[in-house]
């Protein structure tokens, strides 16, 4: 059977104009900024006076044969509106990094997309490049404040903020810059995170609204002086033209599904190197506006789910409703170690080996977050029935419900028995708190999440990471919530550790405050936060006709 790729299908839908959809999600269609038809900027003073219920989705640890939950999240907003409920779906922008490098788009797929689905995907409304310029307008204020004289007396040596870009590129992880003569700069090493990955992304997602975000761009934290003493961007005037930059992206998005259900797109930031959930903005928007708001944390529950619950619901004031946590039965086979080669083959004893997986991620959902959680078993053709009766047993046999979701073939019809049991479980008992407590050491935190989340031994820390917990501390930065920065492919700080791992210690080689973003971050493993492209980036398959059409977008 031949299919129809992401990009043809999405062509091929009709879409509503922009207006009937926000007519659809209450907002009057006269307060919205056009971005073209299909496209528009909400007014952050929108406020439909009620508050929906917040159903998070996230996924069993990442494996190349893919999860599917941006498609899952999207399938199931058309699944809850197919059984008559109002629903929104509050996702991320994709960044050009993975569109361009290795994963591809991150609008969903087949008939689960959100649209238009090329312009999300690639410069949408200008919001990451906003949050780039904003970042590097920081760093050149920095710079230049050193070559006029110094008068805050910054130290080159401990500059800790670098220049971004929205593209994979290993070549620009560690530079020295500002040579050529004095009149071009003071030489120093300096380098780039990727934008999803940069601070000033993770203070606009964190925001409560424009004041705010601009008392959190005024706390960043640049480097130190000689003397030791922290330099921020209120020390450089920066903040009020950084806030100029984002006076229009911290306004959330408005797309649609392709069966035109509502849809708030902002906000995007890895959940592997940075928190990895939407804009606080958005979401609460979207709880004004829909009975039933379903929203995704990225990666695996370890990551993207784990800072949702422990930094955004606690920023925010959030409690989600009801978890959903997506698996596919090629996934579990890798996990149970059947080998990429093999992983679309029926193989039935590989996907029992590889449920650990996701039994650890649904314990902790149900366990050490104390939520109602139903598993979404995203299937394939090449799905047996044996194979799905495995894992409904399984997860039943650990208490939990699973059911099949058809989403990417048959849109919201397919999944519309998980939207059912996503409404029951919103009246289910609610237990939520969160895997450690603020008041407690950064080490003691991080040693929580390994142990409680990851299923770890504990943690260690560097000498390095321990002489920089000190100093935080030290400065009154220690009940910050941290953000773990670790491989996305295994529980622990090794890619290689599949399924389930028991008895390893994370290492944490390096703590660095964002002290705007309101967390610290541990980076543990070999991370990068500016990430490489492939051996065969998917660039290479993007192309664009004479009539401006574009092809191998996914």
């Amino acid at each position: 059977m031949t299919y129809l790729s992401d990009i043809e299908i999405a062509r091929r839908t009709p879409l509503k104009d922009i207006r009937e959809i926000a007519a659809t999600a209450g907002v009057d269609p006269e307060s919205i900024e056009l971005y073209g038809k299909y496209k528009a900027k909400l007014p952050l003073t929108t406020d439909g006076g009620k508050k929906g219920k917040l159903i998070l989705v996230t996924a069993i640890t990442p494996t190349s044969a893919g999860e599917g939950k941006t498609t899952t999240s999207i399938g199931l907003t058309d699944g809850l509106r197919k059984i008559g409920k109002n629903a929104m779906a509050a996702l991320r922008e994709p960044s050009l990094g993975p569109v361009f490098g290795l994963k591809g788009g991150a609008t969903g797929g087949g008939q689960a997309q959100v649209a238009p689905m090329e312009d999300i995907n690639l410069h949408f409304t200008g919001d990451f490049h906003a949050i780039t310029s904003a970042c590097n307008l920081l760093a050149a204020m920095l710079d230049n404040h050193i070559h006029q004289g110094n008068a805050l007396g910054i130290d080159p040596r401990r500059i800790t903020w670098k220049r971004c870009m929205d593209m994979n590129d290993r070549q620009l992880r560690y530079v020295v810059d500002g040579l050529g003569g004095r009149s071009n700069g003071s030489p120093r090493e300096d380098g780039f995170d990727i934008t999803v990955a940069s601070e000033i992304m993770a203070v606009l997602c964190l925001a409560d609204d424009l004041a705010d975000l601009k008392k959190r761009l005024e706390r960043i934290v640049v480097g130190y002086s000689f003397e030791g003493t922290p330099v921020t961007a209120k020390d450089l005037k920066a903040a009020g033209a950084m806030c100029a930059l984002l006076k229009d992206a911290v306004k959330p998005n408005l797309v649609q599904t392709l069966e035109g259900a509502p849809a708030l797109v902002h906000g995007g930031p890895f959940a592997n190197i940075a928190h990895g959930c939407n804009s606080v903005i958005a979401t609460r928007m979207a709880l004004t506006l829909a009975d039933y708001v379903v929203t995704e944390a990225g990666f695996g529950g370890d990551l993207g789910a784990e800072k949702f619950l422990d930094i955004k619901c606690r920023a925010a004031g959030l409690t989600p409703d009801a978890t959903v946590v997506v698996a596919t039965v090629r996934a579990l086979a890798l996990h149970g170690g059947a080998g990429k080669k093999n992983a679309t083959l029926p193989q039935i004893e590989y996907v029992q080996k590889g449920l650990p997986n996701l039994m650890r991620h649904v314990h902790n959902m149900k366990e050490v977050y104390g939520l109602p959680c139903v598993v979404a078993v995203n299937r394939f053709p090449t799905d047996t029935d044996a194979e799905m009766a495995l894992i409904t047993g399984a997860c039943a046999a650990a208490g939990v419900k699973a059911v099949v979701s058809d989403a990417w073939a048959r849109g919201g019809l397919g999944a519309t028995e998980l939207a059912e049991e996503v409404v029951r479980l919103c009246d289910a008992e609610n237990h939520f708190r969160f895997s450690y407590e603020l008041d407690q050491p950064i080490r003691k935190k991080l040693a929580e999440i390994v142990t409680r989340v990851y299923g770890g031994a504990g943690v260690k820390l560097t000498p390095e990471a321990a002489r920089e917990e000190k100093r935080l501390t030290e400065m009154g930065c220690g009940n910050l919530p941290v953000c773990v920065a670790k491989t996305q492919y295994s529980f622990s700080d090794n890619p290689k550790l599949l399924g389930a791992p028991e008895g390893f210690t994370v290492t944490v080689r390096q703590l660095k405050l964002s002290a705007g973003a309101g967390f610290v971050v541990a980076l543990t493993g070999d991370i990068m936060t500016m990430p490489g492209l492939p051996k065969v980036p998917a660039a290479e398959a993007i192309d664009v006709d004479e009539a401006g059409n574009i092809t191998g977008l996914f």
